[in-house]
C-alpha cells in the first residue's frame, strides 16, 4: 500500500448503513428489557439509567461495568440477538462499490459487538473490503470515543493518527479523532459543521467525489 494513501478508519452503524429504523430501536428495547430486570428496576427507571450512561460515557455498557459490575459478554450477547436482521437492515448495495472504489487501506472500528459486526458484514457483503475490524470486544470494552480505545487501534496497526480518517456519524468519535491527529468525515444531514470536522458529508457514498478535500 503506497504511503500516500490513507487509512481509512470507518463506523458501521449509521455510517455504513442506516440502524436507526429497526435496528437501534430493536437494541434499546432489549437494552431497557436487560437492566430491568439485571436492576430490578421498572421501565422508565430502565430507560434513564440507558440514556444517561450512553450519553455520559458513550455506551450504556460502560456505565453498567463501572457501576453495577455488569459481565460485557452476556450483556451484549443479551441485548444484540437480531432473528430477522436480514429484514432489518437498511443497506445501499452501492456502498460495496464506493469501498472497491477507495484507495487505501481500510479498517472498521465500531461499538458494536463481534457477533453483531460479523452478521452485518456478512449480509451486506462488505467483510472483503476491510483488512482489520476492531469491535468493543477487541478494545478491551473502551468504547469510542474513549480515547484509550483509539489508541489501541492504532498501536495494534502501527500506524500514526495523522495517516487516518475517521469516517462516523458520532460527533463526539470525530471529536477524539481530531484531537489525537486524524482528519475527520462526518456521516449526516445537518447543516452546522463544527471545526474539527474536516468533512461533512449527507451519505458515505459521496466519499469517492469528495476525497481532494481530505488531502
Amino acid at each position: 500500500m503506497p504511503a500516500s494513501h490513507p487509512i481509512w478508519l470507518f463506523d458501521l452503524d449509521n455510517t455504513l448503513h442506516d440502524a436507526s429504523p429497526h435496528i437501534f430501536p430493536h437494541i434499546n428495547r432489549s437494552m431497557q428489557r436487560y437492566i430491568e430486570t439485571h436492576l430490578s428496576v421498572d421501565a422508565k427507571t430502565a430507560d434513564r439509567i440507558r440514556q444517561t450512561y450512553w450519553q455520559r460515557y458513550g455506551a450504556t455498557l460502560l456505565g453498567l461495568m463501572r457501576h453495577h459490575g455488569t459481565d460485557p459478554h452476556h450483556f451484549l450477547q443479551a441485548t444484540h440477538q437480531f432473528p430477522q436482521l436480514q429484514r432489518m437492515l437498511v443497506f445501499e448495495r452501492a456502498v460495496n462499490a464506493m469501498l472497491a472504489k477507495l484507495p487505501g487501506r481500510k479498517i472498521l472500528y465500531s461499538n458494536a459487538p463481534a457477533h453483531y459486526t460479523e452478521a452485518i458484514l456478512e449480509r451486506t457483503r462488505m467483510a472483503r473490503h476491510f483488512a482489520a475490524v476492531y469491535t468493543v470486544e477487541a478494545t478491551r470494552f473502551q468504547p469510542k470515543p474513549d480515547p484509550r480505545g483509539f489508541r489501541l487501534v492504532l498501536r495494534a496497526e502501527r500506524i500514526q493518527a495523522s495517516r487516518c480518517i475517521m469516517v462516523e456519524d458520532s460527533l463526539a468519535n470525530l471529536r477524539t479523532a481530531k484531537r489525537l491527529g486524524a482528519k475527520t468525515v462526518w456521516i449526516s444531514r445537518e447543516s452546522r459543521c463544527p471545526p474539527y470536522v474536516d468533512v461533512r458529508l449527507n451519505s458515505v457514498l459521496e466519499l469517492p467525489r469528495q476525497l481532494r478535500r481530505l488531502r
